[in-house]
């Protein structure tokens, strides 16, 4: 009897060659876990996290204070019974309020069947109801220090994360449909996927985001044209092809983030900002950082000034015979640039005459959610892990940055990969997120340190580098700094702050969405907003909340309004440049040879 005489069976050939698949990798990666392990000896399980002791501490104040526990007990009972009568009406066709709503954004909940169904619908209000009442009852402890009541707060939301309904075969009614449609056939494959993510994680789980296959720099990310025309160990400067006749005669240099790449801002023509800019007029060069080894283990955050950001404003002087540039800085990149300027300014070095601010946090005073991994036990735990070293693994970063947007990050993958048996979906976007990047020793030590945890950049002369005492208040270029209202990375209140250090004129916009996607909010796209309040003689406002006070709110991209700023200081043009044509040597095509290396591609190699 053939597989066409039954089509609704699964097909036996390919399941027996998956069959076969999981028994072979199985038994490797097993075999191979217990070689490292003996290597490794055993070792006693650490808490570098301090999260064991942070939630001791929360439970036994909670356990002081026995009238609000019982208070928020019966608040759940009540609630359960609220509920249970719910379930009741419907299960008798009636119609009935919910309970429990789900938050928008919020896509774990978005197949039919959780709100059509009333025993699905039950189990979504269910959890929704206990997941409140858990975190409103931890959160809600009094005594605790700030320091363990963040940590508490971040990593009860893990567990009730974790535990959503939609993670488990029987209680998403998407994988039970499929299960049963595949003859559990899913299953297998997931099995299968989840046997492969730790195959190629060398036995830690990397949830796979998205097929990284489908994509290659040059051809369909990081697609604008152009060269490198400088390069040391820390950097390559890359010179982008010019799109129109006449170019500002101020060229704009890039200085991105060294935790990610350089190409958030050129994934695709449609929502490249390098693509845009250029497209407005600019000369537009930007760093690509190197991705270090054990060989840049004592590469300091000084190096990254001198070798990084000042080498490249030489750079960019030297091929376009230009003495001032626009500059633009993203995230930590954004934190270097107002260190540069800093460090210029007491140099009397004018050669950057404004500066642009991406998200960028210089007083770490609210340093939102990644707080929680920053501190005494947890930063000299990483230090010895990256002594060994010489850097910090690129993973590891990427899992903490993951952990702040678990459900869209890592939950919706393994639903996905594991439970539906399903491939990850080609994502430029997922394809830049997991190309991963480690951090020097020497560097990355020094900036948790001074700047997270002691906050010491805000401070004049805080921190010397190059024997320069770094005072961010004697920065007088024109500043613009644009932060996204639902930033967990750099939060806007914090970024707020740095940007009240200046004193030359300051122009502060407030984008929608979070970190990549209120930046990366192309003009054609018509997506979200961004306000801006009307500059004043005495600057910004003291407090975020006054200048929010005052904001009006601006439908679209912000891009065009920083086009505006951005002329408003130079509107001088030149003929366009090509950088074949510059007094730089040309030593390859864009994105250059540091951008193209890939941590995961070297494993699998």
């Amino acid at each position: 009897m053939t597989d066409q005489e039954h089509p609704d069976l699964p097909n036996p050939h390919r399941l027996a060659r998956t069959y076969a698949e999981v028994a072979q990798r199985a038994s490797r990666i097993l075999t191979e876990h217990m070689q490292r392990q003996m290597q490794k000896g055993i070792s006693t399980p650490s808490d570098d996290l301090g999260v064991a002791q942070a939630f001791m501490d929360m439970m036994a104040r909670m356990l002081a204070n026995p009238y609000r526990l019982a208070q928020e007990q019966m608040n759940l009972v009540w609630d359960y019974f609220s509920l249970w009568q719910h379930t009741m009406l419907r299960s008798m066709g009636l119609d009935a309020l919910p309970v429990a709503t789900v938050a928008k954004g919020d896509n774990r909940f978005k197949d039919e069947q959780w709100e059509d169904h009333f025993l699905f619908d039950f189990i979504k209000q269910s959890y929704l109801i206990a997941a409140r009442h858990v975190h409103d009852a931890v959160g809600g402890v009094e005594g605790l220090d700030e320091v363990s009541q963040r940590k508490v707060n971040f990593f009860t939301r893990q567990f009730i994360d974790a535990l959503s309904p939609s993670n488990f075969v029987l209680t998403n009614p998407a994988v039970l449909r499929e299960t049963v449609k595949s003859h559990g056939e899913n299953l297998i494959n997931g099995f299968n996927n989840l046997l492969r993510d730790l195959d190629e994680g060398d036995g830690q789980l990397r949830v796979k985001m998205t097929d990284t296959t489908a994509f290659e720099m040059g051809k369909n990310v990081a697609t604008m044209p152009g060269k490198v025309v400088f390069q040391n160990d820390l950097i390559q400067l890359l010179q982008f092809n010019p799109t129109t006749k006449e170019q500002f005669k101020r060229p704009l240099l890039i200085v991105p983030p060294w935790i990610n790449k350089y190409y958030i801002l050129d994934l695709r023509e449609k929502n490249s900002y390098i693509k845009w800019a250029t497209d407005q007029g600019h000369t537009v060069f930007c760093i690509s950082w190197v991705n270090p080894d054990a060989r840049l283990a004592e590469k300091s955050f000084e190096d990254y000034l001198l070798e990084g950001a000042l080498a490249a404003v030489g750079a960019v002087c030297e091929q376009t015979g230009e003495q001032e540039i626009n500059a633009v800085g993203y995230c930590l990149g954004g934190s270097l640039l107002a260190t540069t300027l800093a460090y210029m300014a007491t140099k009397k070095d004018k050669r950057i005459a404004s500066g642009t601010f991406f998200t960028t946090m210089i007083d770490f005073s609210f340093p939102g959610e990644l707080g929680v991994f920053i501190d005494e036990q947890q930063v000299a735990s990483l230090e010895k892990k990256m002594a060994e070293r010489g850097y910090l693994e690129g993973s590891e970063m990427a899992g903490s940055f993951n952990l702040l947007r678990a459900n869209d990050l890592i939950w919706s993958f393994v639903v996905n990969n594991y439970l539906m048996g399903k491939d990850p979906f080609p994502f430029d976007l997922l394809y830049w997120n997991s190309d991963s990047t480690r951090m020097p020793y020497r560097m990355h030590s020094f900036y948790l340190r001074n700047m997270y945890m002691k906050n010491l950049l805000k401070e004049p002369g805080g921190i010397t580098l190059a024997d320069v005492p770094v005072d961010i208040h004697k920065i007088k270029a024109p500043a613009y700094f644009i932060s996204a209202v639902e930033d967990h990375i750099a939060p806007w209140k914090s970024t707020y702050l740095g940007a009240r250090l200046f004193s030359g004129p300051v122009r502060f916009v407030l984008g929608g969405s979070g970190h990549i996607a209120g930046i990366v909010n192309p003009p054609a796209a018509n997506k979200y907003c961004y306000s801006t309040s009307p500059a004043t003689a005495k600057g910004l406002p003291e407090s975020a909340d006054d200048w929010c006070a005052s904001a009006e709110r601006n439908e679209g991209s912000w891009w065009p309004d920083w086009q505006n700023w951005i002329t408003a200081q130079n509107s001088e043009k030149v003929p366009a440049r090509d950088p074949a044509k510059g007094k730089l040597k040309v030593l390859e095509d864009a994105p250059g040879s540091y951008a193209k290396f890939r941590l995961d591609a070297q494993k699998k190699a």
